[in-house]
C-alpha cells in the first residue's frame, strides 16, 4: 500500500498524513499505508517515521515525480494548487500549476504503466456565479475563475485517464474547509478566519452580510471524504467518477451561533459585518446542494454546524 501525497504540506496534506500514520485503513482491503511519500514544493519538518519519505520540487517536473513514483504506487493523492485569488492574480503561476503539472503528473502515471487508484482534490469553484436556484448532481459546470476553470478540466482528464485504464480516478469537489491558517491569495480565507477569532476571543469583521449562505466541512470531514473516495469499488466510479461532496449549507449568522454556543455567548457581541460585493458574489449566496448518489455511496458531511465549528478548530 504505497501512497503518494502531492501537496503534502498544504492545510488538508498534513491531516491527511497524520492519519495514515495513525494506521487508517486504505481502499477496499482496508490495510494501512506501508509507505507514504510526501511530495511538495518545500517540505516541513521530517517525520521520525521509517514509512514516510520525502520529495520536494515542483509537481510537473519529470524528475521529481520519478523520484516520488519510484519502487510504484497503489495510491496518489493530488491536493497541491495555486488557491483562486493568486491564480486569478497570476494567471500564468495558475495555468503552470493547477492545470499543466496536472497533465505532466498524468503523463508520468500512463508512460510508466503504475496505474494506480488517483483521488484529484477538486473545487466547488466549478459551478461559478452566479449559481442555478438548487445545484445538484446534474447541474453543469460553468467556472467563473480560472482555478475552477483549470481544476474542471483536472476533472474531466481524470476521468478520461480513468476511462482508458491509464489510472483509476475519482475526483471530489471540495467545499471551503475550514478552519485554515490565514493564507494570502485565497478569496475565501474569511470562512476560517470568521471561526479561528471569535474562537479565540477576537473581534472579528466579516466581509459577508450575517444571513449570506455558504457551504462548509471541517479538515477531518474532508480527509474522511478523500479516504472514501480511495477505496469506492470499481463498479461505482464505472458510472461517474467526479463526486459532489454533501456539505453543510449555514448562513455566517448560524456558525456565529454555533461558535457562541461552544465557546460562550460573547462571541455574538465580537461579529460585525461589512459585506464586499465580489466576496458577496462569489462564496456567499451559495444555494441548496443535493447529491443523493454520493450520499447513497457513501460520502458524508459533518453532520450540524455545533459538531463542524469543534471540528474545524481540532
Amino acid at each position: 500500500m504505497r501512497v503518494v501525497i502531492i501537496g503534502s504540506e498544504g492545510f488538508i496534506g498534513q491531516a491527511l498524513v497524520a492519519r495514515l500514520l495513525r494506521d487508517a485503513p486504505l481502499g477496499e482491503q482496508g490495510l494501512p499505508a506501508s509507505l507514504i511519500t510526501r511530495l511538495d514544493l518545500r517540505m516541513g519538518a521530517a517525520s521520525s517515521s521509517p514509512r514516510v519519505r520525502c520529495v520536494e520540487g515542483e509537481f510537473g517536473e519529470r524528475a521529481v515525480l520519478a523520484r516520488a513514483f519510484e519502487g510504484g504506487v497503489d495510491y496518489v493523492f493530488h491536493l497541491a494548487s495555486v488557491p483562486s485569488g493568486a491564480a486569478e492574480q497570476d494567471y500564468a503561476l495558475g495555468l503552470r500549476v493547477n492545470l499543466q503539472a496536472t497533465i505532466d503528473m498524468l503523463e508520468a502515471l500512463r508512460s510508466g504503466g503504475l496505474h494506480p487508484k488517483l483521488v484529484f482534490a477538486s473545487t466547488i469553484g466549478v459551478y461559478g456565479v452566479p449559481m442555478p436556484a438548487v445545484i445538484d448532481e446534474q447541474s453543469v459546470p460553468a467556472p467563473s475563475l480560472s482555478y475552477g476553470a483549470h481544476k474542471y478540466i483536472g476533472e474531466l482528464l481524470v476521468s478520461d485517464y480513468g476511462r482508458r485504464g491509464y489510472v483509476d480516478g475519482r475526483s471530489v469537489r471540495v467545499p471551503g474547509i475550514v478552519a485554515r491558517p490565514s493564507t494570502e491569495g485565497m478569496y475565501s480565507i474569511f470562512l476560517s478566519n470568521l471561526i479561528r477569532e471569535l474562537a479565540a476571543g477576537q473581534n472579528f469583521i466579516c466581509p459577508v452580510a450575517a444571513n449570506s449562505p455558504s457551504w462548509w466541512m471541517s479538515r477531518s470531514c474532508v480527509v474522511d471524504n478523500l479516504l472514501h473516495a480511495a477505496a469506492l469499488p470499481a463498479r461505482v466510479v464505472a458510472r461517474q467518477r467526479s463526486f459532489l461532496l454533501p456539505v453543510l449549507r449555514l448562513t455566517m449568522a448560524e456558525v456565529v451561533q454555533a461558535l457562541a454556543a461552544v465557546h460562550g455567548s460573547e462571541v455574538s457581541g465580537r461579529v460585525s459585518y461589512q459585506p464586499d460585493p465580489a466576496l458577496q458574489a462569489q462564496f456567499a449566496n451559495y444555494p441548496p446542494l443535493h447529491c443523493p448518489y454520493a450520499e447513497q455511496v457513501g460520502f458524508r458531511h459533518d453532520g450540524d454546524a455545533m459538531a463542524l465549528v469543534r471540528r474545524a478548530l481540532d
